[in-house]
């Protein structure tokens, strides 16, 4: 019987240690007021962010919340000081009171590690209030006044995170940005470098000087960014698509960055004609691939309308499969 419990065992990944057995990716509850970190998903309707875009969610989606199609508060980026503004909330809001009340049947033992986030991130958020073909065009003709947008919510983010560091005092902090597609990044490395890559350093280093662990979610191909993120301080890295090459990333990174996830959950598992075998050798092989010497958290799921009997059946497959072989590789 394994001695670690599984969030013992999660943390000890995050060191840069050989777990005792594969752990599975925790994605953690967020902590922090839900007036300000609102859960985007698992609700129909529409749905507001703190600056007024609109979120829908979609059930083949899993109910994850998007921003609604073709509804933007802001159409020149060279304006964004007349639309957005910092939300009346962050001045009214008694964290004292939100901790206490958010605290009161918190387990720290759970699985569920006690993670802060920001939410969107900042390329995220410029698509989410202009779209991103615009997002993308301000991005080129535009560059000082994206960074001066940016900056804005980075102060703002940078005021959220320290204060949940203080009152809700989180294991961990998260930070996504969705900034690239399945075959390569939305934006070239230099604009990266430029825009973004400084927002990101600057947005972790209050986690950092907390002492806590650091994961980024980032979906799509980015390899290239993928050093970046290392030096930024993340000890983490979700959910690690195929995409990239993660068995090199891996390696190169070995104890300083957690692969977690590593699992095509839009491929052949979701498919109704694959069969339950070849869901289960997939699971197999995703193992014997990233698991072997540590350094990766399994993170397998099935794209889908989370009611659907197609979907429940092949993630009992892909859990039971799991189980069955997570406590092989570290004996």
């Amino acid at each position: 019987m394994p001695i670690l419990t599984e969030k013992q065992n999660y943390f000890r990944l995050l060191d840069g240690e050989v777990p005792e057995y594969v752990p599975q990716m925790i994605f953690g509850m967020p902590m922090g007021p839900p007036e300000i970190f609102p859960m985007f998903g698992g609700w129909d309707g529409i749905k507001y962010d703190l600056f007024g875009v609109p979120y829908v969610t979609e059930k083949n989606a899993n109910y994850g919340g998007m921003p609604q199609s073709g509804v933007f508060i802001l159409d020149d980026i060279t304006k964004w000081r007349d639309v957005i503004k910092r939300p009346k909330v962050l001045d009214e809001i008694d964290w004292q009171l939100c901790a206490d009340r958010d605290l009161a049947n918190w387990d720290p033992n759970t699985i569920n590690n006690s993670m802060v986030s920001i939410g969107n991130g900042y390329f995220q958020m410029l698509g989410s209030f202009m779209g991103f073909e615009n997002g993308l065009i301000a991005c080129v003709e535009e560059p000082e006044e994206v960074k001066a947008l940016l900056n804005f919510l980075l102060e703002m983010n940078l005021e959220l995170l320290k204060k949940s560091l203080f009152y809700y005092k989180p294991e961990t902090f998260g930070m996504g940005d969705d900034i690239a597609a399945e075959r390569s990044p939305f934006v070239s490395l230099e604009m990266f470098l430029d825009i973004f890559e400084p927002i990101w350093r600057k947005t972790i280093e209050p986690a950092l000087d907390a002492g806590i662990y650091c994961e980024h979610h980032n979906c799509g191909k980015l390899d290239e960014f993928i050093p970046y993120i290392v030096d930024e301080g993340f000890c983490a890295w979700n959910p690690a698509q195929p995409a990239n090459d993660l068995v090199t990333i891996k390696e190169k990174f070995k104890g300083k960055l957690a692969i977690c996830g590593g699992f095509d959950g839009n491929g052949p598992v979701c498919y109704p004609e694959t069969p339950e075998e070849d869901v289960r050798a997939y699971v197999r092989q995703v193992l014997d691939e990233l698991a072997p010497g540590g350094g990766y958290a399994f993170g397998g799921y099935v794209m889908g309308a989370p009611d659907d009997p197609q979907t429940i059946t092949r993630m009992g497959w892909i859990q039971d499969e799991f189980e069955k072989r997570r406590y092989d590789y570290y004996k």
